[in-house]
């Protein structure tokens, strides 16, 4: 029986283009003048201390810092520093008003049940947890925080490492079978389901789909299907 629901975030709850075609190029545009700007707050200069450490090169200048950061944007890097600095650059974006959190109908009716229903929801994503509760706090549907118990981030590992999923578990109060983890991404949701969590596959783009793994295309399907 599930009694707690971890979510992905992108291409599952919210649709792949508002992260590829709003927030990566918004973070683009204005990672140059961020970190000109902020690089010797702590918070900031963390992150580029660990950038440093990434690239191999402890005595790397600030722009030889931005070009790996802007490359990491091109190619989709999962990298942690580049997670944290992006989430602080979006903070000013959606406080400005400049994009609000896309959010699918359908996903936020069914957070919002579960919600009611009293089943605990958590949240993993590759973004950094401030990415993940400033997509939720500025959403299409106001404040959704109250929704979610905790977030989770690269911070505590790789998606497609079932170690990730051992170690989420291990922080909560429930045993890796009642536990439900949604995700439109095959390897992530094969780490899940070798971690011993149940799976569930939100298939919105046409993305590949595997038989190990019950897929949706909608959760107005939810209640329909045994996971």
């Amino acid at each position: 029986m599930i009694k707690a629901i971890i979510t992905d975030i992108e291409g599952t709850i919210t649709r792949i283009s508002f992260v590829k075609d709003v927030l990566f190029p918004y973070a683009a545009k204005h990672l140059p003048e961020f970190v000109e700007k902020h690089q010797h707050t702590p918070e900031v200069a963390t992150q580029l201390n660990a950038v440093k450490q990434l690239i191999a090169n402890p005595m790397a200048s600030v722009p030889e810092i931005i070009d790996a950061l802007l490359n990491w944007i091109k190619n989709d890097e999962k990298v942690t520093p580049l997670k944290q600095l992006q989430g602080l650059i979006w903070q000013a974006g959606y406080e400005n008003g400049d994009f609000t959190g896309h959010i699918y109908p359908d996903a936020f009716e069914f957070l919002s049940t579960q919600h009611r229903e009293s089943t605990p929801l958590y949240v993993y994503s590759s973004g950094s947890v401030k990415a993940q509760q400033l997509l939720f706090e500025y959403s299409d549907y106001g404040d959704m925080r109250p929704l979610f118990q905790a977030y989770f981030d690269t911070k505590i590992g790789g998606k497609k490492e079932p170690k990730s999923y051992h170690s989420i578990v291990e922080q909560l109060p429930y045993s890796a079978a009642q536990v439900l983890f949604l995700s439109d991404i095959i390897e992530e949701l094969d780490a899940a389901k070798t971690a011993g969590l149940a799976t569930l596959q939100l298939w919105r783009d046409g993305q590949a789909q595997s038989p190990a793994h019950n897929a949706i295309t909608d959760f107005n399907q939810y209640m329909s299907r045994n996971v």
